[in-house]
């Protein structure tokens, strides 16, 4: 298939499917580039694929760096509330020839990849009342 201009086809997917926002479409695309780069995968060849679990990891670290404690909130507001999404987005894409993909790649391999709970909001809770306390017990035990 041939390669497909991205914003030509991000306007295409979005004419038909308006469950993700733009901007969600635009972060993706940049998620893979941090990916590949992370993977230290080279820009052209065959070894470029990323696994959806690659993406999905890449995806969550590039979200922490680029929107910190308000990345669930940033997320969910562009309609994107679990790691499925993602695979909805890359597979739009994909359909739409902006990505390209191997055979082996499916949409289920983006199900269950992480929970968003847990991969974007508690990185950045304070520890829990307990561990304080643990803390000054320790304190006061040396003294």
């Amino acid at each position: 298939m041939k390669q497909t201009d991205f914003h030509e086809a991000l306007r295409k997917i979005l004419e038909h499917d308006q469950r993700y926002a733009a901007d969600a479409y635009l972060f993706l695309r940049e998620a893979l580039d941090f990916t590949i780069k992370e993977l230290k995968k080279p820009d052209k060849g065959p070894t470029r694929h990323v696994s959806g679990a690659e993406l999905l990891d890449g995806i969550r670290q590039f979200a922490l760096q680029e929107f910190g404690p308000l990345t669930l909130r940033v997320l969910h507001h562009w309609g994107v509330s679990r790691s499925e999404d993602f695979g909805e987005i890359v597979f739009n894409l994909v359909e739409s020839g902006a990505l390209g993909k191997t055979e082996e790649d499916r949409r289920e391999d983006f199900a269950g990849g992480y929970d968003f709970e847990r991969a974007f909001a508690a990185p950045f809770r304070p520890e829990s009342a307990a561990a304080p306390a643990r803390r000054a017990a320790r304190t006061t035990k040396k003294g």
